[in-house]
């Protein structure tokens, strides 16, 4: 099996509610694969048996059901759990690791959406995170209403008002200029499965030097 040299063998798909990443994110496995790479999907919060547990006091209940503070605490507990029995092995083994959501989610989400002061989540960030941050984030791009439109509503967070998630759609385009050293391209959600296919598959293949 070819092993691409340079960045962290683990991939990122961020955004906002119904952007299409879980879709993505099989569509980049199926074609790594056809590469002849060994790749794991996960998703945040979630991700392990643990966290997943977490993730089901996160996702269901009122918008209110936590303080700010309360939630980013539960989601770097799912984190530090998920990167612990899922994504360090897996990484270990020479496996790519293809996420849905992870750390800048918790700052869009928890930081400017809900308000808390990021350079405290940064930090939680570094502790939970250390060194095993991705090598490139993808940021999926969506107009809120088509996103609402497209997202179930059956989570808390896709229950949050418009005003939120506009706020979402912001943070992440700005986290995605970020000067922090962390590899993020961003991706126009609202073109056709196969063209945000295509185009995410193109920044991949280009950020690791894999044959297109």
């Amino acid at each position: 099996m070819s092993k691409a040299q340079g960045p962290a063998r683990f991939i990122v798909f961020e955004g906002g509610e119904g952007a299409g990443k879980s879709t993505q994110v099989q569509r980049l496995a199926d074609a790594l694969r056809a590469r002849g790479q060994d790749v794991v999907t996960t998703r945040e919060p979630g991700g392990s048996p643990g966290a997943e547990a977490i993730r089901s006091l996160l996702v269901s209940g009122d918008t209110a059901r936590w303080s700010p503070e309360t939630e980013a605490l539960l989601i770097n507990a799912a984190r530090a759990d998920h990167l612990d029995r899922t994504i360090r092995p897996a990484l270990a083994k020479g496996q790519w690791v293809i996420c849905d959501r992870f750390a800048d989610s918790t700052m869009a989400y928890q930081g400017y959406g809900m308000g808390l002061e990021r350079a405290w989540l940064e930090e939680l960030r570094k502790r939970v995170v250390g060194d095993t941050e991705p090598g490139l984030t993808l940021v999926f791009d969506l107009p809120v209403d088509v996103g609402l439109g497209r997202a179930v509503a059956s989570q808390r967070y896709e229950k949050m008002g418009r005003a939120f998630h506009e706020t979402l759609r912001a943070a992440f385009q700005e986290i995605a200029k970020s000067a922090d050293g962390r590899k993020r391209a961003v991706i126009d959600a609202g073109k056709s499965v196969d063209e945000v296919a295509r185009r995410v598959l193109h920044a991949v293949t280009s950020a690791y030097g894999l044959k297109a």
